[in-house]
C-alpha cells in the first residue's frame, strides 16, 4: 500500500461516515478485513507514521483549544492525532504542518463529537487480528520519545493558547 491508496482509504471511509468518527473507525475495519493481512499491516505503518509526525505542542494546543482543554491529557491528545489523520489527507498535512490554520481548514468543529477519533487509531489492529486470529505485530516504526516536536507550551495557559494559535482561538476558543 502507498500514500496515495492510504489516504483514498481514510477519504472514502471519512466520506461514506459523514464525518462521525465512531462510524469512520467500524467502517475502516470493514474496509481493511477486505485485504490481506500484509496490506493491513502497511496501512497501519502509515498510520503510526502520521500518528507520530503529529506529536508537537502546536497540535497538541490546537487539540487544547478545540477540545476547551479536553484535549490537555496525553490520551486526549492520542484520540485528537488519530482524529486528525481520519480527517484526510488535505486537513493533516496542513494542521500538522500549521496547526493555526485549522481555524481555515475545518468547516465546522463540534467537541461534542469531533476531536476524538480513538478508535479511528485501533481499526488496523481489529482488522489485522480478525484476519488472523492474532494481535499486530511489531510495525519497526519507532514511538517519539520525551517531549513533543516544538517549542513547549502551557496548555493551560489561555493566553498562550491564543498567543500562539490566534486564529483557531478567536474562531473556537474565545467562546
Amino acid at each position: 500500500m502507498d500514500e496515495t491508496e492510504f489516504w483514498e482509504i481514510i477519504d472514502a471511509t471519512r466520506a461514506d461516515a459523514e464525518g462521525d468518527p465512531e462510524e469512520q473507525a467500524d467502517l475502516l475495519v470493514e474496509r481493511l478485513t477486505r485485504l490481506d493481512p500484509d496490506t493491513v499491516l502497511d496501512y497501519a505503518r502509515h498510520f503510526e507514521a502520521r500518528f507520530n509526525r503529529a506529536y508537537h505542542w502546536d497540535v497538541w494546543g490546537a487539540a487544547a483549544v478545540l477540545l476547551d482543554g479536553a484535549g490537555t491529557g496525553e490520551e486526549g491528545f492520542d484520540a485528537f492525532r488519530c482524529w486528525l489523520i481520519g480527517q484526510g489527507r488535505e486537513v493533516y498535512e496542513g494542521g500538522v504542518a500549521d496547526p493555526d490554520g485549522l481555524a481555515e481548514l475545518l468547516e465546522e468543529f463540534d467537541p461534542e463529537l469531533d476531536g476524538d477519533g480513538e478508535e479511528i487509531g485501533f481499526a488496523a489492529d481489529e482488522a489485522y487480528e480478525t484476519l488472523t486470529g492474532t494481535e499486530t505485530p511489531e510495525l519497526g516504526i519507532v514511538m517519539p520519545d520525551g517531549e513533543p516536536e516544538g517549542a513547549p507550551l502551557d496548555l493551560a495557559d489561555a493566553s498562550a493558547l491564543a498567543t500562539r494559535l490566534p486564529r483557531l482561538w478567536e474562531r473556537f476558543g474565545a467562546g
